[in-house]
């Protein structure tokens, strides 16, 4: 076997050296305490397992500290993280404040106002939360902020045979919130197609 074969350094080893170097600085800082002790009191000296024990604390504590500030971080960067991760901006946020508020007819409505201003994504989203409130009223499926599209689909496939209005509401939804799309007009005729049909059975 070669000698480039051979590992040259690993953490293992890195950490076992500064935990040495550690212990090793606490040893001398104490023995240059106990230097001066002898003045005092000839027969005091520190044992082996003092070092240890110090050491050890050193250790927790140190370890102690980096999991508070660690801690900290993410409590006050965890709000960041949240909003970054489910693409959550001012305008999504209002409209989950008024989700529950509006009635069918209402997103309806609105969704024919935002298509009138050539708004077609806010105005596919506004059909999406329509179906959602008629599924609420109708009694098919209430309001659950955890239940996801996917989630949606498989339970509505216990109460209707066609599933493909609300696959095209839902989908669009995703590639609101998900994805980078642009939704045209030709979108939103789609949308408006399947809310038709939902609405219509």
């Amino acid at each position: 076997m070669s000698a480039d074969a051979f590992e040259k350094t690993s953490w293992g080893w890195q950490v076992s050296q500064i935990q040495q170097q550690v212990g090793e600085w606490f040893e001398y800082q104490l023995s240059r305490f106990d230097w001066a002790l002898p003045k005092l009191s000839p027969q005091w000296s520190i044992d082996d397992w003092v070092l240890k024990l110090l050491n050890f604390i050193f250790w927790l504590s140190l370890g102690l500290c980096l999991v508070w500030v660690g801690w900290r971080l993410w409590r006050e960067l965890r709000p960041y993280f949240n909003s970054r991760l489910a693409g959550h901006n001012s305008t999504n946020s209002h409209f989950k404040i008024v989700e529950s508020e509006l009635s069918v007819a209402q997103w309806v409505t609105r969704s024919q106002e935002f298509s009138h201003q050539g708004n077609y994504h806010q105005a596919c989203r506004c059909l999406y939360f329509a179906m959602l409130e008629h599924l609420h009223e109708q009694g098919i499926l209430p309001h659950k902020s955890s239940r996801t599209d996917g989630e949606y689909l498989q339970l509505l496939q216990m109460f209707t045979t066609s599933i493909q209005p609300y696959e095209t509401l839902m989908i669009t939804h995703e590639q609101l919130c998900f994805g980078n799309a642009e939704i045209s007009a030709d979108n939103y005729e789609h949308c408006q197609q399947a809310y038709q049909e939902i609405s219509n059975t």
